[in-house]
């Protein structure tokens, strides 16, 4: 099959987005022999400058790994407000759509929701080649625009709405993350249930295994003997991480408890000030950690804690889960009941789960894994078994025989 993705994040970009897209548009070539053509946009955390400078051209191209990449080459501003935000959305939006233009006849043209509005070039693009569109639903729009602190609008939120259900109802197929987005995406959004096929985010079960706890990583941080709690991702406006830090406050008295956050992200600054207002010596900020050392900071942590603010469960889907199951740890899911991390951590018995948005029960829920390192210890080992029903390549296969299904071709299952 040729197959075209459109979103603004891919390799070399950092976001859990682009480094998910990466994976599955790699291993469609490698493993499938399909075409496959990415309408990216330049990398804002990406590493070696890759993506940074393409000159005045609005469109450039290159290949990674098989991979068609053609570079819609819009601003690169760092995005902490809005408005840089919207600019680089709008730039690549304008660039992506001038790219469009030059993407061939694909069988399957792919949508997925960064930025929003790049569904409806997707979507021009397919019908002009005559091409079947899925769209692939990461977030939801325009629920998950409450995040953004520093900008609300009803005029835009009702067009992204408008648009959003036009994209679900002009779609050939529909993915949603899991069975609380279906839900949301058919109860709430009207999407035709026959056309969405729930297919989770996932991790690379060979590539990412359980650690020993006594690593480079713990050993140079003074982890090695504490019992570390930790959340690693981004640091963000979704997780509602203040809780965590509220929870740690609750939690001065267990004196072998550190509260690690690992990851970058806009709300970092405001959660470092926080704790030091506090005097809390039981939290400790750890940079960004990239790919290859992502084993050992990972085999650093007892626990995790997989955070969601109420009202987002199945807008947002949390992907860190995935890779936490991989690396065979326990979690504190503090979502909603209904949200993936805690169905699979009710479910599995692999984690334990606590009210979103509530310091008291996520100290409470930090505190019976703290306190029974063994029960903790079985809960990993019954993650790391669970992983392997969300591996990559699980995922990647389910992807390929959806595109063949909607594209009509036959022999999906290869």
């Amino acid at each position: 099959m040729k197959i075209c993705f459109f979103n603004r994040s891919y390799w070399p970009d950092q976001a859990a987005t682009g480094q998910l897209l990466t994976e599955l548009a790699e291993d469609l070539v490698a493993q499938y022999d399909d075409q496959v053509m990415v309408v990216a946009g330049r990398a804002l955390h990406g590493a070696n400058g890759h993506g940074a400078s393409a000159g005045l051209a609005l469109v450039t191209r290159e290949e990674q790994r098989g991979v068609a990449i053609r570079r819609a080459n819009g601003t690169r501003m760092r995005p902490r407000r809005f408005a840089a935000r919207a600019t680089n959305y709008l730039s690549y939006f304008t660039a992506a759509t001038v790219a469009s233009f030059g993407i061939g006849r694909p069988d399957v043209v792919v949508s997925l929701t960064d930025p929003p509005i790049v569904g409806m070039t997707a979507l021009w693009a397919a019908r002009r080649a005559g091409a079947r569109f899925v769209f692939l639903c990461e977030d939801i729009f325009p629920e998950v625009g409450v995040l953004v602190e520093d900008f609300r609008s009803e005029a835009v939120n009702a067009s992204l709405d408008r648009m959003n259900r036009y994209l679900l109802a002009q779609a050939d197929g529909i993915v949603a993350l899991g069975e609380r987005m279906r839900a949301r995406l058919v109860e709430e959004k009207g999407a035709d249930p026959r056309r969405v096929h729930v297919i989770h985010n996932w991790a690379d079960c060979q590539a990412i295994v359980p650690g020993p706890k006594d690593n480079a990583f713990s050993r140079a941080h003074g982890l090695a003997e504490r019992f570390v709690v930790m959340h690693s991702g981004n640091v963000g406006l979704s997780q509602n991480l203040d809780v965590l830090i509220a929870a740690a406050d609750r939690l001065r008295s267990k004196e072998r408890l550190t509260i690690a956050i690992v990851g970058d992200g806009s709300k970092r600054e405001g959660l470092q000030r926080l704790a030091a207002e506090r005097g809390l010596d039981n939290v400790r900020f750890f940079p960004y950690q990239p790919k290859e050392l992502l084993h050992d900071s990972f085999a650093a942590a007892d626990a995790f804690v997989v955070s969601l603010k109420a009202g987002l469960e199945g807008f947002i889907v949390p992907s860190k889960l995935y890779g936490i199951l991989a690396a065979g740890r326990a979690y504190v899911a503090a979502t909603d009941p209904s949200c993936e991390p805690a169905t699979i951590a009710e479910r599995e018995r692999c984690g334990v789960v606590a009210a979103p948005g509530d310091p008291d029960a996520l100290a409470s829920a930090i505190a019976t894994l703290h306190d029974d390192p063994e029960a903790t210890r079985a809960m990993g080992e019954q993650a790391r078994r669970v992983a392997w029903r969300y591996d990559r390549r699980v995922a990647v296969r389910a992807y390929h025989d959806l595109f063949a299904q909607v594209a009509g071709v036959r022999g999906a299952a290869a």
